[in-house]
């Protein structure tokens, strides 16, 4: 299969980066390993997207999103966002898919949320990725230049340098020239060439054993780039979200930041606040590494699984019902109405503020004519810890960047060509037994065990040190595991938690300086 530009993800920003290059005529595809289009990281988005305030202005957002940061956003990242966002959300979502967002007196009904100085943040009322999701696939299906293909998992990212027929090509730049793509339908694996790839491919929750990521969030876009080649960036920085629903035959359903940014509180059992002790001046609304530490504290000293938010204390009834109908509907299936009870909640892995090394100004990466935009990049906007909303924001940005790139190099006939394009070899089908399911299902509860202990929340000198023991001889046991089996989605997965999971413990083992979500004690 040949296409202009290949996209691996169909969320936020695989899908605005899709529509923006379809827009001016350029061949595009679109592939998700998703049975659904829809399905992705976005669709789970609760709280909204920042947009802009009353009384705001860039300056303001650039200045919370730098102080979210612990001093390691990248300035000009932040300023990127600030000034494009707003504009943004308007144009490409608003007007072009048409989302909905929640009205109040004939305007966008504005709230806030952990670390923001102001009521910016607009919203679907605790379901805004799905509203987003839905309206942006509908968009891609109706566009007569994609073609979205489903159920179609990336392997690995063809580079001349590791793939051509053509020995001498290792000479050349890197250079990406597509992917090979598995049909999960019959199993096949077919060659996409393609003069441009996009990377949108989202998180990576599923390394960990707690997670509020859907089951695709597993590191596919990360593990695939450094094979590759490519620079990687900031993985230890590892937000894990501090409200997520704890009940053990639950899994960890994300209790939206728009719950405290309304006026929920964190209190402990008898239902007493107490983020007030760790940070006096922004209390339930500091961010997201100072309450998750917070609750992690509170929970070590009183030898407690869980702390508690409280909504009906502080939310009318009538507020709750309109701002939070999903959660509630979903607890109450676990006998907890939150107009009544205290909600039992404890930390999950919820974000990766690192990723795919990536140009602020362009979105590309390392690799010529390859680019990553989303969670799976690291452009350094987020620095140490992101700040409350900007994660839905980030890929409207930097994927209309990228298609903006691909664009201008497309019409100005600019783009690197390699010679060793259509002589990449063909993938290889070999007569291997199909995987046993056994073996990839302890695998990966190993690593992910293994990651919630060891490179969590708080890290010391001598969990890092058993994690990369443990990690390095797992990652090399499932590398023999998937060159010996036939290839599936969920082999496919696991070699890259695998190879994401080493990735993150090095970093954090490298980086001794404790800074937002990375956490050394």
């Amino acid at each position: 299969m040949e296409t202009e530009v290949l996209i691996i993800g169909s969320g936020i920003a695989g899908a605005v980066a899709a529509l923006s290059l379809a827009d001016c005529g350029i061949e595009t595809t679109v592939v998700t390993r998703a049975q659904r289009a829809e399905e992705s990281n976005t669709f789970y988005a609760q709280g909204g997207i920042v947009s802009e305030g009353e009384n705001d202005s860039w300056e303001k957002l650039k200045e919370d999103v730098l102080r979210a940061g612990g001093g390691m956003t990248n300035p000009i990242a932040a300023e990127i966002l600030a000034k494009e966002g707003p504009n943004l959300v308007k144009k490409m979502l608003i007007d072009r898919a048409g989302v909905n967002f929640d009205q109040k007196n004939n305007k966008l009904a504005l709230t806030r949320e952990g670390g923001h100085g102001e009521y910016r943040i607009v919203h679907s009322t605790d379901a805004t990725g799905k509203a987003i999701a839905i309206a942006l696939t509908e968009a891609l299906k109706k566009h007569p230049k994609i073609r979205l293909l489903t159920g179609f998992t990336a392997v690995d990212l063809l580079t001349p340098a590791h793939q051509s027929e053509d020995r001498l090509a290792v000479y050349e730049p890197l250079s990406c020239v597509g992917a090979y793509l598995l049909n999960q339908r019959d199993g096949t694996v077919l060659k996409c060439i393609a003069k441009h790839t996009i990377l949108a491919t989202g998180g990576l929750g599923q390394v960990y054993e707690f997670t509020t990521n859907p089951i695709g969030a597993r590191g596919d876009g990360v593990a695939m780039a450094h094979r590759a080649g490519a620079r990687v960036s900031n993985l230890e920085y590892i937000q894990f979200h501090p409200t997520a629903f704890f009940h053990i035959q639950a899994p960890r359903f994300l209790i939206t930041e728009a719950a405290r940014g309304e006026g929920g509180k964190l209190t402990d059992a008898e239902g007493i606040p107490f983020m007030h002790k760790y940070d006096p001046e922004r209390k339930d609304l500091a961010t997201r590494d100072i309450v998750s530490r917070a609750i992690y504290r509170e929970m070590m000293s009183h030898d407690t699984k869980c702390v508690y938010l409280d909504l009906k204390s502080y939310i009318s009834k009538e507020k709750i019902l309109l701002r939070f109908p999903t959660i509630r509907e979903t607890l109450l299936k676990y006998n907890i109405d939150i107009t009544k009870d205290l909600v039992p909640v404890v930390p999950a892995a919820h974000y990766s503020c690192g990723g795919i090394w990536t140009d602020a100004q362009t979105s590309e990466t390392t690799i010529i004519n390859l680019y990553a935009a989303g969670e799976v990049a690291c452009n350094g906007l987020h620095g140490a810890n992101r700040l409350a909303s900007t994660s839905l924001l980030e890929g409207v940005v930097w994927g209309k960047r990228a298609a903006e790139e691909i664009i201008k190099r497309v019409e100005n006939k600019t783009a690197y060509v390699s010679q060793n394009i259509g002589r990449t070899k063909p993938w290889e089908n070999l007569n291997n037994p199909d995987p046993d399911p056994a073996l990839i299902a302890q695998d990966r509860r190993s690593i992910q065990g293994t990651m919630w202990n060891y490179v969590g929340l708080v890290r010391t000198k001598e969990r890092l040190a058993r994690a990369r023991i443990e990690l390095g001889h797992i990652e090399r046991s499932i590398e023999h595991f998937y060159q010996n089996s036939k290839t599936n989605d969920e082999l496919l997965g696991l070699r890259n938690i695998a190879k994401t999971a080493v990735l993150i413990t090095e970093a954090a083992w490298e980086n001794k300086i404790s800074a937002g979500c990375h956490y050394r004690e």
